[in-house]
C-alpha cells in the first residue's frame, strides 16, 4: 500500500482509485475514505487540513457554508446548484455573519420566523415548505461541520422546521387521460405523453431514453439513467436508488406511440441519407439529433396543451396520473413502487396514501366475500 506524506497528513493508496486520507489535530488521529485520482485525493486532503487549521472561533456561517458547497464532492451538480441558491437567498443574508461556533437553537428558531414573515427578496413571506428546505440544508452543513469538530453540536437538529400542510397530488381522472391522449394524437409529444401516463417515467428519464433501451417486440423498456439540466449544461446521472434502474412493461398505447415515432424518424433519416438509428441514439431529440433538454421539453409540453386545448397538467403530473390509475385498478403497492422506481413501497404509500384509502370499502367487501361461508 503506497503512502504519501502531505504536511500534517498523509494519503494511503487502497487500489482501484480508493484512498485513505489521514491527518492529526490536537494530538488525535483522523482518517476518511476517498475515491478519485491521486491529484483529487491531494486536493481533498488539503481542503480538510485547511478546515482543521482554520481558527474555528473566527469561522462564520458564510465562510464555512460557501467553502463546503464549493468543494464537497459528494454533491451532484444539480443538488449543489439548488443548495447554493438556498444558501445565498435564505441562509447567508440572515445568518451569514454569525460565528459558526456561536450559532444557537434560539437563533435558528428566530431565523425561521424572519423567513416566514419576510424571507423573499421582495420582502414577502416565504412558504413553510421553502423554509423547511433551507433548514434541511443548514442541518446537513452543520452535520458536516460537527464531523470535522468545527462545532460541538448540530444546533439545527434541536429545532424543528415549520410544519408543512400536505398538498394533494394533482393527477388526471380517467376521462381526462383520454382527453389528453386523444387531443395529442398526431403530435410529436404523443409518445412522451403515452410513456409518462402509461409507464410513470420522470421527465429526466424520458429525455435520457435511448432506442437500445426500448424493445417494442417484447413490449417493454429499460430505465437506466436520467438527463439532468443545470446552469453548467446537461448531465447524465445514475438513478438515486437501485430500484430506479428498472424494466417497465409497456401498455399498448405506449407501444403504438413509439412505433409511430420510430417510423417517422426512419422516414426523416432516409430523406437525409442517415440510415437507421443506432441503439445509442436518443428517442426524443432536437433537430440536430442531440438529446432534448428537460426544461425545453417542459416548454414544448406547455405550448402543446394550450394549442390542442386539452386538460392542463405538468409532465410530472402525468407520472402521478399513472400511479393514480394503477391504484384505482387495485394494483398492489409493491408493483406500483417498482414501476415508479421508488426506493421502497413505504415511500409510495406516503405519497399516494390518500388514494389507497379510497379502496378501503372494496377491501371490506372482499373480506365479507371471503368469510361468507361463516354467515
Amino acid at each position: 500500500m503506497a503512502r504519501r506524506g502531505h504536511g500534517d497528513g498523509g494519503i494511503d493508496e487502497r487500489g482501484d482509485g480508493r484512498w485513505r486520507l489521514r491527518w492529526r489535530k490536537d494530538g488525535k488521529r483522523y482518517s476518511r475514505s476517498f475515491r478519485g485520482t491521486p491529484s483529487e485525493a491531494k486536493r481533498e486532503l488539503r481542503r480538510l487540513l485547511e478546515l482543521e487549521t482554520a481558527t474555528p472561533s473566527r469561522l462564520t456561517v458564510t465562510d464555512y457554508l460557501r467553502k463546503w458547497l464549493a468543494e464537497d464532492r459528494n454533491l451532484s451538480p444539480k443538488t449543489r446548484e439548488r443548495y447554493q441558491q438556498l444558501a445565498e437567498r435564505q441562509i447567508l443574508p440572515h445568518l451569514g455573519t454569525q460565528p459558526l461556533q456561536k450559532l444557537t437553537p434560539a437563533r435558528v428558531a428566530a431565523w425561521h420566523g424572519e423567513l416566514l414573515r419576510a424571507g423573499r427578496s421582495d420582502g414577502r413571506p416565504l412558504t413553510a415548505r421553502t423554509v423547511g428546505h433551507a433548514h434541511r440544508l443548514l442541518h446537513v452543513a452543520l452535520a458536516h461541520a460537527a464531523l470535522r469538530e468545527l462545532v460541538s453540536r448540530n444546533v439545527a437538529s434541536l429545532v424543528h422546521p415549520p410544519k408543512v400542510q400536505a398538498a394533494e397530488v394533482r393527477s388526471l381522472s380517467a376521462p381526462e387521460i383520454g382527453q389528453v391522449l386523444q387531443g395529442l394524437t398526431g403530435h410529436r409529444l404523443f409518445p412522451v405523453a403515452a410513456l409518462a401516463i402509461g409507464c410513470g417515467l420522470r421527465r429526466g428519464e424520458l429525455c435520457a431514453l435511448r432506442w437500445g433501451d426500448v424493445d417494442l417486440m417484447a413490449g417493454r423498456l429499460r430505465v437506466c439513467a436520467s438527463l439532468e439540466q443545470t446552469r453548467a449544461g446537461l448531465r447524465m446521472k445514475e438513478p438515486k436508488t437501485r430500484q430506479g434502474r428498472r424494466v417497465v412493461s409497456l401498455p399498448e398505447v405506449a407501444v403504438r406511440g413509439l412505433r409511430d415515432h420510430w417510423r417517422g424518424l426512419l422516414e426523416r433519416r432516409l430523406v437525409l441519407g442517415l440510415g437507421r438509428p443506432e441503439p445509442d441514439d436518443w428517442v426524443f431529440t432536437l433537430a440536430d439529433g442531440s438529446p432534448m433538454p428537460p426544461n425545453y421539453l417542459s416548454r414544448l409540453w406547455k405550448r402543446a396543451l394550450a394549442v390542442r386545448k386539452v386538460p392542463r397538467i405538468g409532465l410530472h403530473g402525468l407520472r402521478h396520473s399513472h400511479a393514480s390509475a394503477l391504484i384505482a385498478a387495485g394494483v398492489d403497492p409493491l408493483t406500483i413502487s417498482r414501476r415508479l422506481g421508488h426506493g421502497t413501497p413505504a415511500f409510495t404509500l406516503s405519497t399516494y396514501g390518500h388514494l389507497f384509502a379510497d379502496t378501503d370499502a372494496a377491501a371490506a367487501a372482499a373480506i365479507d366475500a371471503a368469510l361468507g361461508h361463516l354467515s
